[in-house]
């Protein structure tokens, strides 16, 4: 099958929306014969008139209309694509930037993100969505710019993505519970209620089955779908909330956090765009600023934390918020 001519496509969009071959001429800088067999070729490649004699004028076929606003489209894409992009103009930005983020991003990151937007493009406003699973199909259907999260087996091939900071997990309980005084070893720890964070209402996670390696089992009495609640619970109650420390330094503010007395691997926290946006000079400054504002100080670090500064070397993928 032959390649067809794609330049017929200009052609196409001028003559329907011009309506004579004489004036699509005109404005092709063509001349009425030229125009007249292009649109012959136009005729041949579609297998349609396209463009029919009424009276001393042409009208478009069923055919020609159905096409119209398509043609219009696909010119107007091409358009752009070879058009030189334009300097990144941030005061003059007005856009929707959409970021599906995981609870406790927006407590910890969003106010000092949303200044550094403000401050830099007042006319860019950010929509937060909440993260329900790690399907990709949004950042392909372009219905999310940026994704924030744990890289999984379930992410798109073809996503970008780039490392913000590790992340662990610790405990957290009210002030003046009893684990917020002396030593906590795995049996103290486990001889505790818990509160089990469960996306999907499992009845137990990894931190199970790092204490039943030790011959420990801890009874958990409640389950939640998000850190937010498990930290509410635990302050209000003698439960302990196991949770990322990072995603919720803000949340914790006025609990003790305690490092986990039980091995638990660090897990790498992503952002992932769809490659078309690559070169989008608006979305590399977006992508800039969530950079910036996730690498800067911990929030409500937990004594004796180690946070690792080489976020890249480390690949490990747990079920976050599982």
């Amino acid at each position: 099958m032959a390649t067809p001519d794609l330049n017929l496509l200009v052609t196409l969009d001028v003559l329907l929306a011009e309506g004579s071959v004489a004036r699509a001429a005109q404005r092709l800088r063509l001349s009425p014969s030229a125009m007249s067999r292009a649109l012959a070729r136009l005729r041949e490649t579609t297998g349609d008139p396209l463009l029919v004699r009424a009276g001393r004028g042409l009208v478009p076929t069923p055919r020609a209309l159905e096409l119209r606003e398509q043609v219009s489209r696909l010119v107007q894409d091409a358009e752009a694509v070879l058009r030189p992009a334009e300097k990144l103009k941030l005061q003059q930005l007005v856009r929707t930037f959409t970021l599906r983020t995981s609870e406790g991003f927006v407590e910890n990151f969003g106010p000092d993100l949303i200044a550094r937007v403000s401050a830099e493009a007042p006319g860019v406003r950010l929509r937060f969505v909440q993260k329900l699973d790690k399907d990709s199909a949004p950042l392909r259907d372009g219905s999310v710019d940026l994704d924030t999260g744990v890289v999984g087996d379930t992410t798109g091939p073809e996503v970008r993505t780039r490392a913000l900071f590790q992340d662990r997990f610790i405990g957290v309980v009210r002030m003046g519970h009893a684990l917020s005084q002396g030593e906590i070893t795995p049996a103290r720890y486990a001889a505790g209620r818990h509160i089990l964070v469960s996306r999907r209402g499992l009845d137990k996670g990894p931190m199970d089955d790092a204490l039943n390696a030790l011959g420990l089992q801890r009874e958990i009495v409640t389950i939640v779908g998000g850190f937010a609640g498990a930290l509410a619970l635990a302050q209000a109650s003698d439960l302990i909330a196991t949770v990322p420390e990072r995603h919720t330094g803000n949340l914790r503010a006025a609990m003790h956090s305690f490092p986990l007395p039980v091995p638990a691997p660090e897990f790498t926290v992503s952002m992932l765009w769809h490659p078309r946006m690559d070169a989008d000079t608006a979305h590399r400054w977006l992508r800039g600023c969530v950079l910036d504002t996730t690498q800067g100080n911990l929030v409500n670090p937990v004594e004796g934390a180690d946070v690792a500064s080489d976020v890249s070397r480390l690949k490990i993928d747990i079920k976050v918020n599982n």
